[in-house]
């Protein structure tokens, strides 16, 4: 009977440590949680990786196309001043040119406006009229055609305006020969004013003459 107790007894000890689980397998279940873990911290580290490279690639995608359009900018603007700063040379190229033609045109008037002044023809005499009229008419000639030629000259110019041509090169005769027909009608204002005198001038010098043995 003790024999069957001890083998029975015996027994029940090695049930019992089947049932307990062994060391190593808690080690195995240890490791493959850690494994585990780290695998998924892993994973998270390279899906933070991969966001972060994607923002990044946005960052420099979006700079890229800053700069693009920066370039593009630049060549417009460039392009824009290139082409004013060109005209504005060219414009103050005729405008310094255009003002030096103005100072001799203003010279050559301002001579012939001096003269034509002190034309008097109520102050001619009947002796000197044929003289004086025929130098006073080339001198009025003379400077009808240098007006005319100034006045084509700067036609259709900045300084057309000044001739009355600024909005075309096309001008009436009438509004071409103002000068003249005002210096004109001075001219014949002045003559009929001293007509008589002239007549009787005339006539006493007739008289005169027939006296005169």
């Amino acid at each position: 009977m003790a024999s069957g107790t001890d083998h029975t007894h015996h027994i029940r000890m090695r049930s019992t440590q089947l049932e307990m689980p062994s060391p190593a397998a808690a080690r195995g279940d240890d490791d493959y949680e850690q494994k585990l873990r780290l695998a998924q911290e892993e994973l998270e580290r390279i899906q933070q990786q991969k966001e972060e490279l994607a923002r990044k690639k946005q960052e420099l995608e979006d700079l890229m196309a800053r700069k693009q359009d920066f370039i593009a900018r630049v060549a417009e603007v460039s392009e824009r001043f290139t082409s004013s700063v060109t005209l504005i040379d060219r414009g103050l190229y005729e405008l310094r040119n255009e003002a030096q033609e103005l100072e001799q045109c203003r010279a050559c008037f301002a001579g012939h406006l001096e003269k034509l002044q002190k034309i008097r023809p109520e102050a001619w005499t009947p002796e000197s009229l044929a003289d004086r009229l025929d130098r006073a008419s080339v001198s009025l000639e003379v400077a009808w055609e240098d007006y005319e030629q100034a006045a084509n000259h700067f036609s259709g110019t900045r300084s057309g305006g000044i001739f009355g041509r600024s909005g075309s090169k096309k001008r009436s005769r009438i509004q071409a020969s103002a000068g003249m027909v005002e210096f004109a009608e001075q001219f014949r204002n002045g003559l009929a004013f001293n007509l008589p005198l002239i007549l009787l001038g005339s006539l006493a010098l007739a008289v005169w003459l027939l006296k005169s043995p």
